[in-house]
């Protein structure tokens, strides 16, 4: 004659702690193994390991953003716990779980280190499976960004994105620059430090998908008698060479010339113009590199140039993580 087996708040509060696993969960875990606490850890896993199979085609992209920087400063991870709803993206357990893991992550070097490092006896993925049975909800790590420099700092987003930045040297209030640089990384999305780490492919397809589109929409606004919109011969400092920007200036003395302009005068007003011909065909530098996008606390400046009121440094790099 079998006997139920019998088990204790306390053992039940014990496995909870351990697995974030509900009460009625740790209490038939418990009691499948016979009072015995890694059995019943190995019964959770195992029932995460079956909701993980039916919900693996599942699409995780919810979830929670995270960074942690480390004692000195000098390293940075971020990542994203993903799940399937926001609602959980947001609970308080889940948030935990996601610092917790983001603290393990911080003392790898990719994410296969990381899935395979320890989290309380099993390793990183095996925990997501237990957790998937815990949830309910498909769990993967769907980013991770790792940064080393002189000098690191982070910014999260309402734990939906979470940007790293680094320096090339520990200036003073270099906590307020890193700060506010990632920030600018977490609002803008920049992806590339500068225009210089362009692929040329890439620019040349950017430029002619970039161009027909402002020549289509000028037919519209052509047929409805608006004004057209300007269509630039280049979108990147990478195509404004000596010599072109050498041609833009006799063409804007040429201008000036034809308006009647007194050449004693030009000298004050070129530099403007030439301002602005950068500024008109370098669109694709100010969307997508970080140093030449506006600064969104003082849109007067650049990211350079308010980098460069902080003395001599640099931003030696950044990194992006975001949910979905």
């Amino acid at each position: 004659m079998s006997t139920t087996v019998k088990v204790t708040a306390q053992e039940v509060n014990k496995l909870r702690q351990a697995t974030g696993a509900g009460m009625m969960d740790c209490k038939k875990a418990l009691v499948e193994a016979e009072g015995d606490f890694d059995k019943a850890i190995e019964v959770l896993r195992k029932k995460g390991q079956k909701v993980a199979e039916k919900r693996a085609d599942r699409d995780s992209s919810e979830g929670a953003a995270v960074a942690k920087i480390n004692a000195d400063q000098t390293e940075g991870v971020a990542i994203v716990l993903g799940c399937e709803t926001d609602f959980v993206g947001k609970n308080e357990n889940f948030l935990a779980l996601a610092n917790q893991l983001a603290e393990i992550a911080l003392n790898t070097n990719s994410k296969d280190e990381f899935l395979a490092a320890n989290f309380d006896g099993m390793s990183v993925a095996d925990k997501l499976v237990e957790q998937t049975g815990v949830i309910g909800e498909k769990l993967d790590i769907t980013a991770f960004e790792k940064l080393e420099a002189a000098y690191v700092g982070s910014y999260v987003h309402i734990n939906k994105i979470a940007a790293l930045v680094g320096l090339t040297a520990k200036v003073d209030n270099a906590d307020i620059l890193v700060k506010d640089v990632a920030m600018q990384v977490a609002s803008m999305g920049a992806t590339s430090l500068s225009y210089k780490d362009f692929d040329p492919g890439f620019i040349a397809s950017e430029t002619e998908a970039r161009i027909a589109v402002i020549e289509k929409e000028n037919i519209e606004l052509g047929r409805l008698g608006k004004t057209l919109k300007n269509v630039p011969q280049y979108i990147s400092m990478a195509q404004l060479t000596p010599e072109v920007l050498a041609q833009a200036e006799e063409a804007a003395k040429a201008e000036l010339k034809a308006e009647g302009k007194p050449e004693q005068i030009w000298d004050r007003i070129l530099p403007g113009k030439m301002e602005r011909y950068i500024s008109d065909n370098t669109t694709l530098d100010q969307e997508q590199c970080l140093l030449d996008q506006k600064f969104i606390k003082d849109e007067k400046k650049t990211v350079a140039e308010y980098v460069s009121s902080f003395g001599v440094v640099e931003i030696s790099g950044f990194k992006r993580a975001t949910v979905g």
